[in-house]
């Protein structure tokens, strides 16, 4: 009896519940009838506006799949391992070979889909932004669109310095995506990414935009001119994934503000985007003349904030210093030098290696640009000028980086100062250097652990200025260092060809 009683308690206490859940669920405090307070119709509005950006910017969003060109691994027919092979499986080897050859690339095979990507449509007649990375060494592209349509896409263009491609379809009418302004994107914002990761398609996930003007995100090629791979990216913590890359990265107005493109690691929240500004510009000349050419001035520079010869500048705050001048570039038919500060191009200020890069690049190749530049005419002392550099083509192959020999040298007539030797610029040590230089003094040796031996100075260097007076003679070269103050000296020098300069300090020691 005891028992039952416990039960009928617990269904009395079970019913109550209900009976009170049901009053709760009816009375006058549901959160489905009272009024929402401002917080929370806040999150609401903030809900409906995620949904609204999804559905408007899908339909531009699509599926990329991708067969790779097929991969024999051919044998040498001359290969002594051959040699070795049964007598039967020889024969079926020269037999499949000469199949191979025979037939026509695309009938050797039906066409394996295995790579996956997204891309977003740019215009309506069927130009399609992506990834260079997810089409190149296609043999065949399927596009399928929101709307679960199918076309096949040939490529139009790739660009791999900033990793975007345009493919195109047989299509019209299509849904565009709104392309925003990269540049006004700010740092905190919301950020969506759609796409297909994981054979997911249209997945659309949120977050923010966590950086602006990521570089060095990619290990990239480096030349002599210190020059990268054109890329700065938008870096996101929406969650993106392989297969994301091509699709847009939206604001929560529905504007794409970049391509996604790469990953830091899965489930790390660290995703990069190239902006949409850059996607831009590359896809329009990739459209109209099937390649993407860049204005160049053959200069590698660092920011002024961060160079050694910022203690010696006191007139201007920002900008940036020219180090090298490339040989064979547009600049050195200019008036530009090394250690010369540039602070704008065509008026608009520039930082960073960035802000100067998309500055040049926005103009046509060929075009004359105007450089606002500082430069240094003594100690701490400067003045304002424009020089006019005509850009030329981005050189297609990277240039290689000169070793830097130590080797050490003992002549007559030669002279020491902060670790370097030097000694004066005869038509032997010419010859000896392979230079064509008939001024200035050469250097021989560098002392290690030296001051000079911290800088990028080598054997072979041709110093012909220090703090822009001409140095002729070793004995000149060791005058001008030996008064050197706390702040150094600038040493503008000829370095395999490269105008550049180096600023040298006393250590101290």
């Amino acid at each position: 009896m005891k028992n039952h009683t416990c039960r009928m308690l617990k269904v009395k206490d079970v019913l109550g519940g209900v009976v009170i859940a049901g009053a709760l669920a009816a009375g006058p405090w549901s959160l489905a009838t009272t009024a929402a307070s401002p917080a929370l119709e806040m999150a609401r509005q903030l809900n409906e506006a995620f949904i609204e950006v999804a559905e408007a910017v899908s339909p531009a969003v699509v599926v990329i799949e991708v067969a790779r060109k097929p991969e024999y691994m051919e044998i040498d027919p001359d290969n002594p391992l051959l040699e070795m092979l049964p007598p039967e499986f020889r024969r079926q080897w020269e037999e499949q070979r000469k199949k191979r050859q025979a037939e026509p690339p695309d009938r050797r095979r039906a066409p394996i889909f295995d790579g996956r990507g997204s891309g977003v449509v740019i215009r309506k007649n069927g130009y399609i932004l992506t990834n260079t990375h997810v089409v190149e060494d296609s043999e065949k592209i399927r596009v399928r669109l929101k709307n679960g349509k199918e076309y096949s896409a040939e490529v139009r263009g790739i660009d791999p310095q900033s990793d975007i491609a345009v493919i195109k379809i047989d299509a019209d009418n299509l849904t565009v995506a709104a392309l925003g302004d990269s540049a006004k994107t700010r740092v905190g914002e919301f950020a969506i990414a759609i796409g297909a990761p994981f054979d997911l398609d249209y997945s659309v996930t949120f977050g923010h935009v966590s950086a602006k003007g990521r570089t060095h995100v990619i290990p990239s090629f480096e030349n002599s001119l210190g020059a990268s791979m054109d890329q700065d990216f938008i870096q996101t913590d929406a969650s993106i994934n392989p297969g994301n890359s091509g699709g847009p990265l939206v604001n929560i107005y529905g504007e794409v503000i970049g391509i996604n493109t790469l990953i830091r690691g899965l489930r790390t929240g660290i995703g990069f985007a190239v902006p949409v500004n850059l996607a831009r510009q590359v896809s329009d000349q990739l459209i109209a003349e099937g390649k993407f050419t860049r204005a160049w001035l053959g200069i590698s520079i660092e920011p002024l904030k961060s160079s050694p010869l910022k203690e010696r500048v006191e007139e201007v705050n920002d900008g940036v210093v020219v180090r090298t001048i490339e040989p064979n570039g547009p600049a050195i038919k200019s008036d530009l030098r090394p250690h010369d500060i540039i602070t704008a191009v065509e008026g608009k200020p520039v930082t960073d290696a960035i802000q100067l890069r998309n500055e040049v690049r926005a103009h046509k190749v060929g075009s004359e640009i105007t450089l606002d530049v500082y430069r240094l005419e003594g100690f701490r002392k400067g003045k304002e000028i424009k020089v006019k550099v005509k850009s030329a083509a981005w050189p297609e192959q990277n240039l290689q980086v000169a070793g830097r020999s130590r080797s050490s040298s003992n002549n007559n007539g030669s002279t020491q100062g902060l670790g370097l030797t030097v000694q004066a610029l005869t038509k032997e040590l010419a010859e000896k250097y392979g230079t064509d230089m008939r001024e200035g003094v050469v250097v021989t040796e560098i002392k290690p652990g030296s001051p000079a031996a911290e800088t990028r100075i080598k054997v072979g260097d041709i110093i012909t200025d220090v703090d822009n007076k001409p140095v002729r003679t070793p004995r000149q070269f060791r005058e001008a260092v030996t008064t050197a103050g706390e702040e150094g000296v600038v040493i503008n020098l000829i370095s395999d060809g490269v105008p550049k300069f180096e600023i040298l300090k006393d250590s101290g020691d």
